[in-house]
């Protein structure tokens, strides 16, 4: 039996990583300066608005890969706005969902994780409560909430992947047009 080559473009995968530090850093700064300055029932909004981008981003994710280029084919003859943004995404859905899920999404989901800490900690002083079990409850309600997120994200783009690329084309489409 004779292995098939993997092709692997180097360059996109420097590129991404590239890319994932620098928004990685801008989150993480975000974050980090906003949170700890506010009280706890706005720090814990920040940290849902980054669960929430998580999830979304997740969602977009499988929806690029779960979705067929066919209608948008279609609807792009039709010249169908955002149809030719909509081709573009599913023409390098690799790519793609790994910035959505890999670069987005689970930075994300280490943001929103580092923030329950700090969120926890404000409350078990604030309170006077075993910072341990606030931690513990804090971080575990935000990782619950990300994964059920998630799975209804995922379900939701397996089942409704067409619409799902054409809105977020749709939204691409306001700051950004390809050129035919």
């Amino acid at each position: 039996m004779q292995k098939k080559k993997i092709n692997m473009d180097y360059r996109w995968i420097l590129k991404i990583s590239i890319i994932g530090f620098l928004i990685s850093i801008l989150f993480s700064f975000v974050s980090e300066i906003s949170i700890p300055l506010v009280n706890p029932f706005l720090g814990s909004f920040i940290v849902l608005t980054f669960v929430f981008i998580g999830v979304l981003f997740d969602m977009i994710g499988v929806a690029i890969t779960a979705s067929s280029i066919a209608p948008f084919n279609s609807m792009n003859s039709k010249r169908v706005r955002a149809a030719n943004i909509a081709i573009k995404l599913l023409q390098n859905a690799e790519k793609v969902s790994s910035f959505c899920n890999d670069v987005i999404g689970d930075i994300c989901g280490i943001i929103s994780g580092s923030g329950s800490v700090i969120i926890a900690i404000s409350i078990a002083n604030t309170f006077s409560y075993d910072i341990f079990i606030t931690t513990l409850i804090s971080t575990s309600i935000i990782a619950a909430l990300t994964i059920g997120g998630k799975a209804i994200g995922k379900s939701l783009a397996v089942n409704n992947s067409n619409a799902i690329v054409y809105d977020f084309a749709l939204l691409i489409s306001v700051f950004y047009n390809v050129k035919k």
